[in-house]
This record gives C-alpha cells, structure tokens and sequence, in this order.
C-alpha cells in the first residue's frame, strides 16, 4: 500500500471522527458539510422513501374525494390530499439535493418507483373501500406518521429537520380530521358504527406493521440510523409510544382492536401485543400488496399524462436562463 493511499484513509479517518464529535455535540449537518458515503446513502434512502410515501400515500384518500358524503368533508379530503402531495415534492427536494453529488435527480427517484427500486410504505399498498377508511387512515395512519416525524425532529441532517417542522405541523391538522370522522361514525347509526368497526379491524395489522419489525426480528440498516442519530428511536419503542397514545382511546370510544393478546404489561411498562406476520410485511413493499399494482399503474398514467408541463417548464428555464 502507498504512502498516499494510507494518508488518504488517516484523513479519511479523521474526517469521520469530527463528523461523529459533531453530532455527539448536537449539532446538524447541512447539505454541503462533508459527510460520510453511508450517512448520505441512508438519508437519501430515506428521505425519498418518506417523500414517495407522501405522494403515493394521498391515492386511498383521493378515492374518496368525489364520494364524501358530504360537501364540507370533500372539501376537508381535497385539502388533505393537496397537502400530502405538497409533502412529498418537499422532501424530494431534501433528497434530490444529498443526490445531486451521485448524479441522481427527482425524476430518477420517480423512474425508480415505477422500476420497483424505490419503496412507498406498506399502509399505503392497502384497500380503503369504505369511508369509514378515510377516518381511520387520518386519525390512525396519520397519527402513527406523527410519532415518527416527531422522533425524527431530533435528526442530524438540518434540511430533513426544517422540512419535517413544517410537514409535522399539518400533519397534524390531518390527524385531527381523521378524528372528526372517526368521532361522527362513532355516534353515529349502527350501520355507522359496523363500518367504523370493519375499518380498524382492516387497518390494525398494517398499523403494527408501520414501524417496521422489531429488531430481533429485522436485518436492517436501523443502526447506522442510530449511530449517525438520523434517528434518535428504535421501531420498537415507536410503536409502544403509538400504542399508549391511541389504544386507551380506541378502547374509550368502544372499538374493539382485533388482538386478543392485548394487554398493558404494568410490570414491564409496555403493551403485550400479536406479533404479525413479518414476512407478509416484506411481499407488501416488494410490490405484492392488494393496491399495489393499481396504485403504481395510476401514478405512472399520471406522471406521463403530466410530461408537457414538466417539459414547459424546463425549456422555459432554459430559455430564462
């Protein structure tokens, strides 16, 4: 081995020790500090994964848009679904520019969606055949959404922090509206009610299985995510803080969640639930979901429908330029 070479790797070295002493301090990285390889492939890893689902994540609701049953829950949906959108090209945006460096460019990120190379998460692969659906996706699904980004309010990547302030701020206003509906079916008829019931019931699996697996149970790159205090939680202790918030009022409002197992285990201060089917988690974001296919079909139709304006635009800088 050369000279050069074994200096190279010293400074190489050196550089990553700053770099931890720094986030051990608290203090964030910016887009255009040095960063090891593996701390900007996991944040564009990430961040395009969070921004994806943002957007894919806005098709179960969208169904639902011309069917609300009323014109101020329309409206209410419509707004939602713009927001989720608004999400999705933000974080993108965070993700494009860690990329930029390796050459990779938003339509890159949407090229892989359609390839199969990128994943959107695994609530968003799944059927919202009834209204009721719209109530618990906004209420729940949200909810669960809402306990990750404010865990990854602490992150060491600046941009990703200042994006999600803003994002976790409407998230919950879209929290807060699945709630109005939840509530309205709750008081609502029998039919309401069975509706309501069947919703939660659908949803639950796929509500354990947000957070991902715990981690005896995973092979992921969950600890490079803690060294590099991207994250600052483990999946496990996620779903425990989703589990306290939102059980004690599922129960209040007389559902019944689909787990017989369910419990609060006082002594070891944390719920006590059934373990779900892991496996089924990795066929849904492989693309083997019941929505799956569909959904990525009416992006892609979407997208392309959409290629003049993009390509209005880019000549037009250009020609400003």
């Amino acid at each position: 081995m050369s000279n050069q070479v074994v200096l190279e790797k010293d400074q190489e070295s050196e550089k990553l020790q700053q770099f931890l002493e720094r986030i051990e301090r608290g203090e964030k990285i910016e887009a255009d500090d040095w960063m090891p390889d593996d701390y900007r492939k996991q944040l564009i890893k990430l961040i395009a994964m969070h921004g994806i689902s943002e957007i894919m994540g806005a098709l179960p609701e969208k169904e639902w848009v011309p069917k609300a049953p009323t014109l101020h829950r329309k409206l209410a949906i419509m707004a939602k679904v713009q927001d989720e959108m608004g999400h999705g090209q933000l974080l993108l945006r965070v993700a494009e520019d860690l990329a930029a460096p390796l050459g990779k460019t938003r339509e890159d990120f949407i090229n892989d969606l359609f390839n199969g190379d990128l994943k959107f998460h695994n609530v968003f692969h799944m059927p919202a055949p009834e209204w009721s659906d719209a109530g618990v996706i906004g209420w729940l699904v949200d909810g669960a959404a809402i306990v990750t980004q404010t865990m990854l309010l602490e992150t060491s990547y600046a941009p990703y922090q200042r994006v999600l302030q803003r994002i976790t701020a409407e998230e919950k206003f879209h929290m807060q509206h699945g709630e109005s509906i939840v509530l309205a079916l709750a008081e609502g008829t029998k039919e309401q009610r069975r509706m309501l019931q069947d919703a939660l019931t659908r949803w639950w699996p796929s509500l354990v299985m947000f957070f991902g697996p715990p981690e005896d149970k995973m092979a992921s790159n969950q600890n490079i995510n803690l060294k590099y205090k991207i994250r600052t939680k483990t999946n496990e202790e996620l779903r425990q803080i989703f589990f306290s918030k939102y059980i004690p009022h599922i129960w209040h409002i007389g559902l019944t969640i689909p787990d017989e197992t369910l419990r609060y285990d006082e002594a070891e201060g944390r719920w006590v639930y059934q373990q779900p089917d892991w496996n089924e988690l990795k066929r849904i974001i492989r693309g083997q979901g019941p929505k799956t296919q569909e959904r990525l079909k009416l992006r892609k139709v979407s997208y392309d429908d959409n290629k003049w304006v993009r390509d209005a635009l880019l000549h037009n800088q250009r020609t400003a330029g």
